[in-house]
């Protein structure tokens, strides 16, 4: 007969299984950060950086500052902000990416915007790893300026500022990352002290990349260079009328289309 005590034991392991351990973060190539344990993303497929159009500048100075990051060089955190699907988060993995086959020792962490509170955590499990990070937030922004106050002191002079293996790479809709009425603060006692206090957050980056809405011959640019990639025939009057038909002209409105377009000629993308 089994022990009782042995089965309670099994019970409550059963209840409360030991936590999950992190993935060796010298393994893979991008991960997920989940609070308290780093996780490998299942499939990481970068887009080639020729495959971006338009932002030659933006992919320029991000690439160069991912090699220094990864040859241990002096690297900045870097905010890249602008319009929406203007290749933001796809130059982030592209970047990564490229470094990669180059042979830089580098990967990718995407860390969750709401668990902010945790990255001390992630900063104590990487930081005497022999790789670099690129510690990626995605689509960040505060609704105040005092909600962005402790990524203030991660990014610089805080005590628990990121390691130097580390850099963080934010993207946001917003060039100062608070909505823009937080930042004129008509109410306020000292309108020059709140103003100071809600771009305090950008200035720490040394890094900041805009991204602009794409004229009609950029558009067609991004359109022409997917569907050269992809074999694909394209007429574009109809890549205008998709664009026209979305409202907006931008590198995710021309994916959109390119999705389309493989769709209706019986086409994976791959």
């Amino acid at each position: 007969m089994t022990d009782p005590l042995a089965r309670i034991a099994a019970a409550l392991e059963r209840l409360a299984p030991p936590p999950p351990s992190s993935a060796d973060p010298l393994a893979h190539p991008a991960y997920v950060w989940r609070g308290t344990v780093l996780e490998p993303v299942r499939d990481f497929r970068p887009l080639p950086l020729d495959r971006l159009h338009g932002i030659d500048a933006q992919k320029a100075a991000m690439h160069a500052n991912a090699r220094h990051l990864a040859d241990g060089a002096a690297a900045h955190d870097v905010l890249l902000w602008g319009a929406r699907g203007t290749g933001k988060s796809a130059l982030v993995k592209a970047v990564t990416g490229t470094v990669q086959a180059e042979g830089g020792a580098l990967a990718l962490i995407e860390v969750v915007t709401g668990q902010l509170d945790t990255l001390p955590g992630l900063f104590a499990q990487i930081a005497d790893v022999p790789r670099a990070f690129l510690l990626f937030l995605d689509d960040l922004g505060f609704d105040a300026a005092a909600d962005g106050r402790a990524l203030r002191s991660m990014l610089d002079g805080g005590a628990e500022a990121r390691p130097a293996n580390a850099r963080l790479v934010v993207t946001s809709n917003r060039r100062h990352l608070v909505p823009r009425e937080m930042i004129d603060q008509p109410t306020a006692v000292n309108p020059r002290d709140a103003a100071d206090d809600a771009l305090a957050l950008a200035d720490r980056f040394g890094l900041s990349l805009g991204f602009h809405v794409v004229d009609q011959d950029g558009y067609l640019a991004i359109v022409a260079g997917y569907a050269q990639a992809y074999d694909l025939p394209f007429d574009p009057g109809d890549a205008v009328g998709w664009a026209t038909r979305r409202g907006a002209r931008s590198g995710r409105v021309a994916w959109h289309y390119i999705v389309d377009l493989a769709g209706r000629n019986g086409r994976a993308l791959t």
